[in-house]
């Protein structure tokens, strides 16, 4: 592959209910082979094709185990970004009534959380899905036999890069929206976390067959190197060099492809630089090194938690 730069289920008939229709406890009934996608109305689209979950304005009960939660096709958009990319700026996934409306249920219904922090010096807050979230997206993800299944993550774990990782949708929304115009289809978005996960595995795999090793990867530069070229990554100085972003997604012949994000924010050093230049990585660069929760670097100040209710006006 390259690193250029870069259907619905059947329905059985629902009840009504006060909060809207009410669907199988299981979510749809019955599926069907998905054809290819047409172009999506809005990029967080791409990152809801696997789910089994409403796809009109009127907002429907879906179940997870025993608890209902009455979501609409724009929430469950939402749902998808954030869950997709772990952290979200707020701003980024909002509609124009996002405080009376997506993100304000959505957080009633205890499906995300929300941290007030300062990025760039600006007044924000960022969104996480919370365990709850992450599992209505999970139980009702229906992928295609030969299909590698989107991840979905709660919470915050790595605070120190918070102001990086919030500006990563930001990064693939304007990839996607480019994508699109030539006709191509987003199929998945790969975080590094998921490409790195693989290569340790890779690295270790030796060691977890036999225990009696030093627990050190043996592995030669020449299976390194093939491993990177499997999974079309650059080594750079005898180092794997790992995207922010993987999009992966289907050309008008129906050819698949990839292209390959890394958002540079002020703390990347000229080394990092010119390691993601040589990966032939589409870099963007951003200011997003600056994350505040108690006083941003620039002087701003911090702020009450209930200030979200105006950030989000």
């Amino acid at each position: 592959m390259s690193r250029d730069r870069i259907l619905e289920p059947e329905r059985t008939r629902p009840s009504q209910s006060e909060a809207g229709r009410e669907m199988p406890r299981g979510g749809r009934s019955g599926t069907k082979t998905r054809a290819r996608a047409s172009v999506p109305a809005d990029v967080r689209d791409a990152l809801t094709q696997q789910l089994d979950l409403p796809r009109g304005d009127a907002r429907e009960r879906v179940w997870v185990d025993d608890r209902p939660y009455d979501v609409r096709q724009s929430e469950v958009r939402t749902l998808a970004a954030i869950g997709a990319f772990r952290v979200v700026d707020a701003a980024d996934v909002q509609s124009s009534d996002a405080w009376q409306g997506d993100l304000k249920h959505l957080r009633q219904a205890g499906l995300v959380e929300f941290t007030p922090k300062v990025l760039d010096g600006q007044r924000t807050v960022v969104v996480t899905l919370s365990r709850d979230g992450q599992a209505l997206l999970e139980r009702h993800q229906r992928p295609e036999n030969s299909e590698a299944r989107q991840a979905y993550y709660s919470g915050i774990t790595k605070p120190r890069e918070l102001g990086h990782d919030a500006r990563l949708y930001r990064a693939y929304a304007t990839a996607a929206t480019r994508l699109h115009e030539t006709g191509a289809r987003v199929r998945r978005v790969v975080l590094d976390y998921e490409l790195k996960r693989d290569y340790q595995r890779f690295l270790q795999a030796n060691n977890r067959e036999h225990r009696r090793t030093s627990g050190r990867p043996d592995r030669s530069r020449e299976e390194v190197e093939t491993w990177a070229k499997d999974h079309d990554l650059p080594v750079v100085r005898e180092h794997v060099q790992f995207p922010d972003v993987r999009i992966e997604f289907e050309r008008p012949d129906g050819r698949m492809d990839h292209e390959d994000l890394e958002l540079a924010t002020e703390h990347y050093n000229t080394r990092q630089m010119a390691a993601k230049a040589a990966a032939g990585f589409a870099v963007s660069r951003s200011q997003a090194g600056r994350v505040g929760g108690a006083k941003a670097r620039n002087g701003a100040s911090p702020f009450d938690p209930h200030a979200a209710a105006q950030v989000l006006r």
